[in-house]
């Protein structure tokens, strides 16, 4: 009995400490936990080290629980919303201890910092990575100013690749499962010669969708992705080693449009029986246009990156990340979700981004440090249209179309150092800064048509009203951020550390506002700061089968960048004919909380993993129009209660070794803005997934069953608010009135499915 499958460390969600369930290991360690290796502080460490709170993933325990993408990770990693913007399949949205952004707009920047291989991801869009050809996934939470400083406010989140191995291997997976689900993965690496090596990934995903577009005859929730990753490796000498690597994800899916809670009126609709049906498709009934529901909807990441690693002697080494992306993308939000244009807004984003950093790392037996240079230079473009068909007839005789376009260009220099002395063998002192120069320039046109859509989206007819802004403006944010930390070993099995963190983002500006009408829009909006204090306890006991961190935090939040928009009368008549765009600095709030996370080998067979979240994230001061409205807000995306409990059962049968794994999640209610509302805001909820996982004796093959979502919960992923008739003046209305219809739509996450996998590695 070998059980080769679990021998490869499986490093939980909610430790990242990896259980090795062969009877070798048992017999060496005494049923004992095996460490797992990250690089949270830009170098190599065991996690029970790192003085701060840090989960991992490694690719083998990502392929043993099914998961498929990057949002999937949120229900077990405490304090953490990840979901898909909108339900698309490659835009994320991210929140970590109450901090995030979820509107991928050009002018706003995330709140949590995504790296793919040490490079930072500037642009939402193309980041809800799915998960192949990855060797693990960290997630740092609390800001992470000094090493990760551009925009990890609330924390970090890194995408870790596979390295290339010396000898020749290769696997292939393929997935089946619900709604026609066909996944294919292969990847293969050689070495052509002693000192290089050559790798290629390439990714099918394709699956039908989860519901219906009874207007079009379309597919609602659908999956077509295909992507690849090229690698190279060269050891220029014994201490010079050079990687190469190069991606591209190119996604087809359909065009997702939300639920309606209310019915139409003036296309006299009801409500659709299934939460992920639509009748949206407007654009393409109007006009013939070829962008979005009906015609082209697509996203296309892609970059490549070169890093240099030169260990000049046995402690300085020098290292070079160099990195060029641009992603493209071009859809259409149908806001009514109606097959009548009432509301809705084709919009193309067009991003690029260019950095460089350099880094020296010294390491001796006492003193670990890090100093380093980074430069990043990228621009943010968007152009969109706000279609209000139905309302402009009826006022105008003719749709009305307010037309936005707006670049915002950064370029960002940074100098930081990072260093941790051991004081003696057991007490650590570290001590870090960063000094960020961000300038941002932006170039913003808006205007009015009468037409379906503007001159930008094909409708060279449209006839030109007037423009509602047209400026040109930039601005220079600077920021000094420090980071302060002590640990001590109380004993070999026990870690305390107590850290100060600040985390800082520049502020820009908003590409929807309306200069004419709200001259202030182009000063920009300020830069945002996060104070955090955190302290906490690593241990590890049972004699090495139980591990269990715990952390408690308190941050203090000021000048919060919240986007919203609200709609305007333009002309004077009375009635809202567009938006502008309000980026609010919302003044203070306090976030405090506690985090649980621990694993046990209870017997040979039997393991456990858990995880616990409290949270209280309260506004201080919210100013609107003057007035301090922060008791009737709330922090969005951060649910006061999170829970995760995971059990694992391994046995030996068929001439193999299998796991049977089952979890369950919880997370309380969730707004997904700062004002509640019920329509959109999801109540709490539990979710429930299973797994089998059977790997042959020699590890060359692999056969799984993964479940998702057993009971089949209709969870609310995000939504928007435009509210007008049904639940206007109640707890439900909505802030703003655009269109004849109530706009209120929602987006769900995937019901219930099931998948089968099978892998063959050679």
């Amino acid at each position: 009995m070998s059980r080769q499958f679990f021998r490869t460390p499986i490093a939980i969600a909610v430790t990242a400490i990896a259980i090795p369930m062969t009877p070798q290991a048992f017999a060496e360690n005494g049923l004992a936990l095996e460490e797992v290796t990250v690089t949270a502080q830009r170098r190599s460490q065991n996690i029970q080290d790192v003085p701060l709170a840090v989960s991992a993933i490694s690719g083998e325990e990502l392929s043993n629980r099914g998961l498929s993408s990057l949002d999937e990770l949120a229900q077990s990693v405490p304090s953490v919303t990840l979901e898909a913007s909108r339900a698309t399949n490659t835009t994320l949205t991210a929140f970590i201890r109450g901090v995030g952004q979820q509107d991928p707009l050009a002018g706003f920047e995330q709140g949590v910092a995504l790296y793919l291989d040490d490079v930072y991801l500037a642009r939402p869009q193309g980041t809800l990575l799915d998960l192949y050809d990855v060797e693990r996934v960290e997630i740092l939470r609390g800001p992470q100013g000094t090493l990760y400083g551009r925009n990890a406010v609330g924390g970090a989140i890194k995408y870790v690749t596979r390295r290339l191995g010396s000898e020749t291997e290769g696997r292939v997976r393929a997935s089946v499962g619900s709604y026609g689900q066909t996944d294919l993965v292969g990847t293969f690496s050689t070495p052509l010669s002693d000192s290089f090596r050559v790798g290629a990934t390439v990714a099918s995903f394709q699956r039908d969708g989860y519901g219906d577009n009874v207007f079009t005859g379309g597919e609602q929730y659908d999956k077509d992705i295909v992507g690849y990753r090229l690698s190279a490796e060269w050891d220029l000498s014994d201490s010079v080693l050079v990687r190469f690597s190069y991606d591209d994800t190119d996604d087809q899916s359909s065009a997702v449009a939300g639920h309606r809670p209310y019915g139409a009126v003036t296309y006299s609709a009801p409500v659709l029986s299934s939460v992920w049906d639509t009748r949206a498709g407007a654009s393409e009934a109007a006009t013939g246009s070829t962008t979005g529901i009906n015609g082209n909807n697509q996203v296309e990441a892609k970059g490549w990156s070169v890093s240099v690693d030169w260990a000049v002697n046995d402690q300085l080494t020098l290292r070079s990340i160099t990195s060029d992306r641009e992603d493209y993308t071009e859809s259409v939000i149908d806001f009514d979700s109606l097959p009548t244009f009432d509301f809705d807004a084709p919009v193309i984003y067009d991003n690029e981004q260019f950095s460089q950093e350099f880094q020296a790392l010294w390491n001796t037996d006492r003193l670990n440090a890090v100093v380093g240079v980074y430069y990043l230079d990228s621009s943010a473009a968007n152009d969109f249209d706000v279609v209000l068909g139905t309302l402009g007839v009826v006022a105008f005789g003719a749709p009305l179309t307010a037309y936005t376009g707006g670049v915002v260009d950064t370029k960002a220099l940074s100098v930081f150092g990072d260093l941790t002395y051991a004081i003696t063998d057991r007490l650590s002192f570290a001590f870090g800064l960063r000094y960020t120069d961000d300038e941002r320039s932006a170039d913003i046109f808006r205007a009015n048509y009468l037409g379906a859509q503007s001159p930008a989206f094909g409708n060279t007819s449209a006839i030109f009203l007037a423009a509602t802004s047209d400026y040109e403006a930039s601005k220079t944010y600077t920021q000094t951020s420090p980071r302060f930390s002590v640990s001590y070993a109380m004993s070999d099995d026990t870690n305390v550390y107590a850290n100060f963190s600040q985390g800082w983002k520049a502020g820009s500006f908003d590409p929807r506002g309306a200069n004419f009408s709200t001259p202030e829009v182009a000063k920009g909006f300020d830069d945002e700061q996060l104070d955090s204090y955190e302290i906490g306890l690593k241990t590890t006991w049972l004699d090495g089968r139980a591990v269990t961190n715990v952390a408690l935090f308190y941050s203090e939040y000021t000048d919060m960048q919240i986007p919203g928009s609200v709609g305007i009368d333009s002309d004077g008549d009375g009635v809202n004919d567009g938006f502008v765009g309000t980026v609010t600095n919302a003044g203070e709030a306090e976030i405090s909380g506690l985090e649980i996370e621990g694993n046990v080998i209870l017997t040979e067979a039997l393991s456990a993993q858990f995880s616990a979240s409290f949270l209280d994230a309260e506004f201080q001061e919210y100013i609107v129009n003057g007035v301090n409205v922060a008791s009737a807000r709330e922090m969005q995306n951060t649910p006061d209660t999170m829970l995760y409990l995971a059990l694992n059962y391994d046995t030996s049968m068929m001439g193999g070794d299998t796991r049977f794994s089952l979890n369950y999640g919880y997370k309380s209610e969730i707004t997904q803005f700062e004002i509640p509302n019920a329509d959109i805001d999801q109540g709490s909820y539990g979710l429930v997934n299973a797994s089998a996982i059977w790997a042959s004796s020699d590890d060359k093959w692999r056969v799984g069953l993964h479940g998702k979502n057993l009971t089949d919960e209709e969870v609310k992923t995000s939504g928007y608010c435009f509210g007008a008739g049904q639940g206007a003046g109640t707890a439900t209305a909505c802030p703003s009135t655009l269109g004849l219809e109530n706009n209120t739509t929602v987006f769900y996450a995937a019901p219930r499915t099931i998948t089968g996998t099978i892998e063959y590695r050679f």
